[in-house]
């Protein structure tokens, strides 16, 4: 079977590389590593070619940075680009942050101008995806996911689908924090990406979550548990997604970011960086470097949350997150085999969720050789619905605004999203990024 990663140069690649040389039937047997960047590209063939050192057995890797050649004959493609750069996301985080706003890369108005570079290149992919190879299965990893898969599923259906790897962390740790098996739970979660909530953890037929909200010391173990605090978790009765905490604690968010020397994009920028420039001078070290990197990288994740809620140094039960690599796999081999699974995905909605028509959902999906079918866990409450709801309008307005060139969209997106407080402050961050990127001129003020 032949896999193709689009954004092949990417620190992550030597993820799923790593779980293709541990797969016992070996499934892929070629991979095609597409980027952009020649530099990336030779970088990162490098830690492959190390970490199948002493293996016995990999895949074919070929490398390219024609996209049409890439897709030609795939059966799968792993979309995992970063339009702009991490320089990109840099801007993203930082304009906002000059007008009084959150400065995030999927949340608020850093995704929403995200979203405004990345919908337009995400079209594009799809449409070659549905030329050069129409009855591949595209696996999306580029952020915002859930817009970004929203926008490809006009031109590709169902055979687009979003992952992440919040919600599977979330879970696994939460049926740690239980005592329970996650192999022998089913978890009831709901919600957009980056806007969800785990309501249930069905073991033998028995909801087990009202137990960690009766436990002070399981319910404070783990990260979510940490992030949020108690009484919170309690009031809510379910446990949110990570990236609810910009939302639950906007205000102190927007402090603690405005107090730091750099943003988590400008980190990594500098990060990154270096770690191509290393191994580019001791490509001998690729491997080494590239995990001691991984670590950095890890341990730094959502700083600005645990700074909040005053944790320390993160645990390594929070840092294992189930991983991208294995969300894809294992639907990778789910549909490729006809193989029955059940993973949180971002999917249609197909009514799952009252009032969100067909649009992109992420919930449990079972999956098959026919892909994933979402799967009804029953109504949503009136908080998390009005939530949604609102955040999905906005994400609408911004496919609208990136396939028109609306300003008037652009601005609606970016004037109603719930971590936004003034249009006047809306409207100079739009106009903050017109200014900084040079692609997003057709949003400029009259």
């Amino acid at each position: 079977m032949k896999l193709v990663i689009l954004g092949g140069g990417g620190f992550r690649v030597p993820l799923v590389h790593q779980s293709l040389l541990a797969d016992p039937d070996r499934l892929v047997d070629e991979i095609v590593l597409q980027d952009v960047l020649v530099q990336r590209l030779t970088a990162i063939g490098a830690v492959l070619d190390q970490q199948a050192q002493g293996a016995s057995w990999r895949p074919r890797i070929r490398m390219t940075t024609s996209l049409e050649d890439a897709l030609s004959g795939a059966d799968v493609v792993f979309s995992a680009i970063r339009v702009g750069g991490l320089g990109g996301r840099s801007l993203d985080e930082r304009v906002p942050l000059k007008h009084g706003l959150i400065g995030q890369e999927t949340v608020g108005p850093g995704g929403i101008c995200y979203a405004l570079r990345t919908v337009p290149v995400a079209l594009d992919i799809a449409r070659q995806v549905e030329r050069h190879a129409p009855d591949a299965w595209l696996i999306n990893f580029t952020n915002p996911a859930g817009i970004v898969t929203e926008a490809m599923s006009a031109v590709l259906g169902d055979r687009v689908i979003g992952i992440c790897d919040s919600p599977v962390g979330l879970c696994r740790r939460v049926a740690g924090a239980l005592g329970v098996s996650e192999q022998d739970a089913t978890f009831d979660y709901i919600g957009l990406n980056h806007l969800g909530w785990l309501r249930r953890v069905l073991v033998d037929g028995r909801d087990r979550l009202p137990e960690l909200f009766d436990d002070e010391t399981a319910l404070t173990s783990f990260e979510e548990g940490k992030l949020f605090g108690a009484q919170w978790l309690r009031t809510l009765r379910s446990v949110p997604n990570e990236y609810l905490h910009y939302y639950y604690f906007a205000r102190e968010t927007l402090e603690q970011l405005r107090a730091q020397e750099t943003t988590r994009g400008e980190f990594l920028s500098d990060q990154q960086k270096s770690f191509y420039e290393r191994i580019g001078n001791d490509p001998r070290a690729a491997l080494r470097t590239w995990m001691e990197t991984r670590s950095e990288r890890e341990n730094t994740y959502l700083a600005e949350g645990r700074a909040i809620a005053g944790m320390a140094e993160r645990a390594a039960c929070d840092m294992d997150g189930g991983g991208y690599e294995q969300v894809a796999l294992r639907l990778m081999n789910s549909i490729t085999r006809n193989r029955p699974d059940q993973l949180i995905l971002n999917v249609r909605n197909r009514g799952v969720v009252a009032g969100l028509d067909n649009s992109v959902v992420e919930v449990p999906c079972f999956v098959d050789g026919n892909g994933p079918r979402p799967v009804a866990t029953g109504p949503v409450d009136p908080h998390s619905l009005g939530l949604m709801l609102q955040v999905k309008a906005c994400e609408q307005a911004v496919i609208r605004a990136a396939k028109t060139g609306s300003r008037a969209d652009a601005l609606l997106a970016m004037s109603t999203h719930p971590l936004v407080d003034s249009v006047a402050a809306a409207a100079a961050t739009l106009d903050g990024y017109v200014a900084a990127f040079p692609e997003l001129s057709a949003f400029r003020a009259p």
